[in-house]
């Protein structure tokens, strides 16, 4: 959106120097807060100080905006802002739709929608009915969030990636995009049981087991054929037409959880980030003091060898033969070191209070650690 050539146009309408920038999303929802004359409105303008910010786009945290320093506008001269910016918003909107094809065109408008309830501060919102029918989301849908780690010189169509999806799928999806990077699958919920015929006399797999398999076939696929690392949360089948809204913020806070706790990882399952869901909420105080507490001075006994075998331990539920084998080593040299990791800090992880007062300082140890 060529907004240089708007702040142009203005600057000689109004006699007065303009400048684009960018601030973050947060200050402007705090100042939109504030200034809002009915609460969850949506203001196009703010002051900040002696200036005013003109809405002009989002890009990702931050908000674009047009700001006249120090100018004491009149109510019309801010109204006749406001009004140019917003006419040149639905033009390109409108050039834009020109180009899309229907299932792109649907798409984009449920975007629309969901953004404006992120710039409203929304919890919770149900899709219009008129949204809902138009992209059959009153079935069941596997909801997944996809971020793509690419550089921003890099461009992903919507047309590209949807084939990609269907093609591993095998099946129609919906695919809307969000923010910078980020898109939103819906998957039919026939996938939950298709090829049960083929696993018939196996033990059935859990839901939680199918959506894990699914959710690493899908990053292999993408890791591999589109453009570079992504991260990928996944949820429950939801009905999109009743939850959607409610859906995507639980995605984020999933995919949000899984790189603060777990660093390395890419697959995100909403369902294994319970304890690091209640850990997040603990203030900053409390996870220092617990940890001093339940390390007592010992963190030197936390090294990059202790801290994967102490996962390994409790990811395989305590089971010294089975982290053995997990981690290529005797039985004796794991154990060796889980002694030697009792006697540094006075706690036997074969025990069960002390297994789970270290499985919650590993979590702890490790965002705290970057901070």
């Amino acid at each position: 959106m060529d907004w240089e050539r708007i702040k142009e146009r203005l600057e000689a309408v109004l006699q007065t120097p303009m400048h684009i920038g960018l601030i973050s999303e947060a200050d402007w929802t705090h100042l939109s807060e504030e200034q809002a004359e009915h609460p969850a409105s949506f203001c196009r303008s703010i002051e900040r100080g002696q200036d005013v910010l003109f809405y002009l786009a989002k890009e990702h945290k931050d908000i674009r905006v047009l700001q006249i320093a120090g100018a004491k506008l009149t109510a019309s001269e801010r109204k006749l802002v406001e009004m140019t910016v917003e006419s040149k918003q639905a033009q390109e909107k409108k050039q834009r739709g020109a180009f899309l094809s229907e299932d792109e065109r649907k798409a984009y408008q449920l975007r629309d929608w969901l953004l404006l309830q992120m710039e409203r501060g929304s919890t919770y919102a149900e899709l219009p009915d008129a949204l809902a029918s138009q992209s059959s989301l009153y079935s069941t849908k596997i909801p997944l969030l996809l971020y793509g780690d690419y550089s921003q010189n890099q461009s992903v169509s919507y047309a590209d990636l949807k084939k990609l999806l269907e093609s591993f799928f095998e099946s129609e999806i919906i695919l809307i995009p969000l923010l910078d990077k980020e898109w939103l699958i819906l998957a039919p919920e026939g996938l939950l049981t298709s090829g049960s015929e083929e696993r018939e006399g196996d033990e059935e797999e859990s839901v939680e087991q199918i959506l894990d398999a699914l959710g690493s076939g899908l990053y292999e696929m993408l890791a591999n054929e589109w453009v570079g690392e992504c991260h990928l949360a996944i949820d429950y089948p939801v009905k999109p037409a009743k939850s959607l809204f409610a859906t995507i913020l639980k995605l984020r806070e999933t995919i949000m959880l899984g790189r603060s706790f777990h660093v390395g990882s890419f697959i995100h399952l909403r369902w294994e980030l319970r304890l690091e869901k209640l850990l997040h909420l603990i203030g900053e105080e409390e996870k220092a003091e617990f940890l001093e507490q339940v390390l007592r001075g010992t963190d030197h006994a936390l090294d990059a060898e202790t801290v994967t075998t102490l996962e390994h331990f409790f990811s395989l539920d305590c089971n010294v033969s089975e982290t053995a084998k997990k981690l290529y080593i005797h039985r004796n040299t794991l154990l060796y070191r889980l002694d030697k990791f009792k006697n540094e800090t006075g706690l036997d992880v074969r025990t069960f209070n002390h297994a789970v007062l270290v499985r919650l300082a590993l979590l702890l140890y490790k965002v705290t650690k970057r901070k």
